[in-house]
């Protein structure tokens, strides 16, 4: 599986209650098989059920917070 590490700076605010991260399909996948870690105080990653929209040819990942994170995905 391939991975992308990504941190709470890289979350864009969409409205007042959630924040998102933005990925094209090519980078990505479909989001089928994508599988988002959140980054705990111990240093370990726990999955996570992040709600995914997509539109054309993105993927954006929502959340409530920014937190540092990894996605791990097949191409």
């Amino acid at each position: 599986m391939a991975q992308r590490i990504f941190s709470k700076e890289d979350f864009t605010k969409s409205n007042e209650k959630e924040y998102q991260l933005e990925y094209k399909v090519n980078e990505i996948g479909k989001g089928s098989d994508l599988i988002v870690e959140r980054l705990t105080e111990k240093g370990d990653y726990e999955i996570i059920q992040a709600p995914l929209r997509k539109s054309d040819d993105k993927v954006f990942i929502i959340w409530d917070v920014p937190f540092d994170s990894r996605i791990l995905f097949d191409l």
